[in-house]
Order: structure tokens, then sequence, then C-alpha cells
């Protein structure tokens, strides 16, 4: 009993500090914007004000990370490792290094999700209720668990999937008392974030016709296809914090500072390239037509900005960058099978985009039900659900027969010997 009040307590909690993360996020896009289109107006090299203004961001939000090392990147990794018990539980000063270093490196544009900050956040409040519980070691671990995954459903407004990434990516259990924390915490959580940013589907989209069966088959092609895409993508995000942290003699902060202002340039150019991506998946989910070459120049562009804004090591997730590449592969690979077999192929687009959502989750993350899970919720579309199994079916084969590890493994393998807060 004491264990399911305190996960609620908790849960009300993440939920109202979630949703306040949210908003501030949404804030920062919409400010985002308007600096770039205001730069573009005034004379002179306008730029330099975007560049800038991203460049001290990023560099605010790394000196955040100098003063608590454990806030920097996404945090997911951290919350497995003190489930594994190779990490001591997040302190509750981790919240407002997260929620601060969150909103200035997102905010200024660097391509991070808002998810892994949002479950660090939530492992920390659930792991400092459970002290303040007097609860054993063995509940705190398990309850900074389960606030963890009620994060992630405050992130992208998904109660189902958030509790499946407890259950499927961290523990690969199903105990009935992490269960029951989980599902409370996650209820409550994801009910107070809705006071805050609406009580509705992330992404807005028109009702799809189911595909018919006969292209069962194109949706496989194009899960094998994005396995292959994933296993790149993971490497790509390795190389670049292992050949970032590699450069001698520049300070971190220095790091993301330059970092920051590259992804200001690209903000400049064009907003929609930057930033966790929520504004071009709605662009292309609710029926916005895109030339082909716009489609592909915005998948270059984020495939290298994630993993290299990932390298600046600010407080940032890789879930939400993920899930707009996806959505750009779908319609490009869409615009290319109809180059190669021309067509009516247009109603398609929008379910590919949404499979791709899910499989290139699947192919990275390696936790195919929770990428299932979290596209439906976000997209309140369940037509489209077939070929959604099979293209992430065939995404994480293609991905384990390549030895490829789950990028949150990877992560893991690479944070100092038991980590703290302290």
């Amino acid at each position: 009993m004491l264990i399911c009040v305190t996960a609620m307590v908790a849960g009300v909690l993440i939920g109202f500090v979630g949703g306040a993360f949210r908003w501030c996020l949404t804030a920062a896009d919409g400010l985002r914007a308007d600096l770039a289109d205001w730069a573009h107006r005034i004379p002179g090299p306008g730029w330099l004000v975007v560049m800038a203004a991203a460049a001290a961001g990023a560099t605010l939000a790394a000196l955040i990370v100098r003063w608590l090392p454990m806030a920097a990147g996404s945090g997911i990794q951290h919350v497995e490792a003190v489930h594994r018990g190779d990490a001591t539980p997040p302190l509750l000063r981790l919240l407002p290094a997260k929620f601060v270093g969150g909103v200035l490196a997102i905010g200024s544009g660097l391509v991070l999700g808002r998810e892994g900050p949002t479950v660090h956040m939530g492992a920390a409040i659930g792991a400092e209720a459970a002290r303040r519980a007097r609860l054993p070691d063995s509940e705190v671990r398990m309850l900074q668990t389960a606030l963890g995954g009620a994060g992630l459903a405050v992130a992208f407004n998904a109660p189902i999937g958030g509790a499946l990434f407890t259950l499927e990516e961290v523990t690969k259990s199903f105990r009935l008392r992490t269960v029951l924390a989980t599902v409370l915490a996650t209820a409550t959580a994801v009910g107070c974030s809705r006071l805050i940013n609406g009580n509705h589907a992330d992404f807005q989209v028109e009702p799809v016709a189911s595909p018919a069966l006969s292209w069962l088959p194109l949706f496989i092609v194009f899960g094998l296809l994005t396995g292959c895409l994933g296993v790149f993508y993971n490497r790509l995000v390795l190389t670049f914090l292992d050949r970032v942290k590699a450069v001698p003699r520049i300070p971190a902060v220095a790091k993301a500072a330059v970092i920051g202002a590259l992804i200001g340039l690209v903000t400049f150019i064009q907003p929609l390239a930057t930033g966790g991506g929520d504004t071009l998946n709605q662009l292309i989910l609710g029926g916005n037509s895109m030339v082909l070459a716009a489609i592909a120049g915005f998948l270059a562009l984020r495939f290298i900005a994630g993993p290299l804004s990932y390298a600046a090591a600010v407080p940032g997730g890789l879930f939400a960058p993920l899930l707009a590449i996806g959505t750009l592969w779908g319609v490009l690979f869409v615009g290319g099978f109809d180059a190669v077999w021309p067509g009516d192929h247009a109603s398609m687009a929008i379910p590919m985009a949404i499979v791709g959502m899910a499989a290139f989750f699947g192919a990275t993350v390696r936790a195919p039900l929770t990428g299932i899970v979290i596209v439906i919720e976000m997209t309140a579309t369940t037509s489209v659900a077939v070929p959604m199994l099979a293209a992430t079916a065939a995404a994480v084969l293609v991905a384990e027969l390549l030895r490829s590890p789950p990028i949150y493994d990877s992560l893991r393998e690479r944070m100092p010997a038991n980590p703290t807060t302290a």
C-alpha cells in the first residue's frame, strides 16, 4: 500500500514538472522561429545573431553539466544502470539541472529529445519519494525506474507507452509490484501533465485508411531497410560522441558552444531542421505536401545534426529526433518507390510515415512494443497497426542480425564506473 501511495504522489510531481518542461520547450520553439524570422529581416549578418543565441544556450547548458556531470545526455542509460545495481539512484538536485539545462539546450535548437530529461527527472523524483517514505534500497531503485517510465509517458503524452518502456526496455520483466507502481505513477503523471498541455494526442492526424494487405510486402521491405538505417544511425551517434570527446585541449563547454553555433546556423537557414522535430512531424502527418528534395534535405540534416547535438554532452535525449527521422524516411521511401514504379501512391505517404516512426525507433532502441504503442498514442491512429508490426519486426530483426547493440546499452557502457549525482 505504501509503495502505491508513494508512486502516485511522485506521479503527480513528475506530471506537473514534466508538463511545465514541455510547455517551456514549446514556447522556446516559437521564440526560436521568431528570432530566425527577425534575423532574416534585419540589415547586416543576421545569421550571427541566431548562431550567437544557440551557442549561448548550449554554453549555459554545458556549464550546468560541469556543475552536475550526471545531467549530461539522455539520462535513460543512468536509470537502466540504477535498476541493474551498477549506479546509485539520482538525487533530487538533478531535477533543476535537467529542467533548466534541457530548456536551454533543446530550446536553443539542438536536435535533442525532451524525453531523456523528463525520464531522468521522473527517476530523481521517484527515488527521493521512496527515500522520504523510508523504503528499502531495492524499492528505491524500483520506484526510480517506475517514475522514469512515468516521465516518458509525460514527454510523449503516451501513458501506455511509458509504462511499457519501464517493463520492456528497463526492467525487461513483468513483476506485479513494478507493474502496479508503474501504472499508478504513469496514470497520475499523464493526468496532471494534461492539465497544462491539453487532453489530446500529440499529433493531429486525419483518419487514415488501412492499407490493403497486398501492400504488406512493401512495408516489410521498408522495415528491412529501416533496420539498416537504424544501425547506421546508432554507429553515427557513438562515432560523434567518441570523436568530439577525443578532441584534445578544448574544454567541454567550448565544444558545446561550437556545436550550438553550427546548429544555430542551420536554424537561420531552416528552423524546421533543428529542435526536437515535433513541428516538422505535425506538418507531414497533417497532410502538408513537400517536394521530395526538401524531404531528403531535412532527413540528411537531421540525420547528422542529431548525433552532433548529442555529442555536445548537454541535457537532451534521442527519442524525439528518432521519430522525426522515421517520419521523413517513410515519406522519402514512398517517393522513391513512386519514382521507380510510377502510380498513384500519394495515399501511402502518411501511413508509411507513421510506420517509419515505430520501425526506426525499434531498430535503434530495440524496444519494438514500446515504439509501436508510443506512435499509436501520439497519432491516435490504429489503422496501420498491422503494417507497423510487420515493418518494426523486420527492422529489429535486421538490427539483431547485424549485431548492432541497442543504443542505450552502448551509452550505458560508456558511463563511468558506479556513477552518482553527488
